[in-house]
């Protein structure tokens, strides 16, 4: 579990691994979904960082990990933080492209 993505909830910092996928095609894949948005809508994706509440459950998910103290219950729910992270980091970086295509 690469914790050092979660800790940055929601953040397009994050480190993604991107050696399990082709991103050209993903991509290919995602950047139609991200068209769909307005300038402001992807300003508004580029902004999120999750809320306070969330923020908090997962900086205790990633203590107690990292402690080797996770339920089976906390593990699985920790790991879905994880691939969501990992998933709007990546629409975030979608819009990114989208409003400033001279970074991409």
């Amino acid at each position: 579990m690469n914790d050092t993505i979660v800790t940055k909830v929601f953040d397009m910092s994050s480190t993604l691994d991107t050696s399990t996928y082709d991103t050209a095609a993903f991509d290919r894949g995602t950047s139609p979904v991200i068209q769909m948005l307005s300038p402001e809508q992807a300003r508004q994706l580029l902004e999120y960082r999750g809320d306070e509440q969330l923020r908090q459950r997962i900086d205790e998910l990633a203590a107690k990990s990292n402690e080797g103290a996770l339920t089976p219950a906390e593990k699985a729910e920790y790991e879905g933080y994880v691939r969501a992270n990992k998933f709007v980091a990546i629409l975030q970086a979608q819009a990114q492209k989208f409003l400033d295509p001279a970074r991409s």
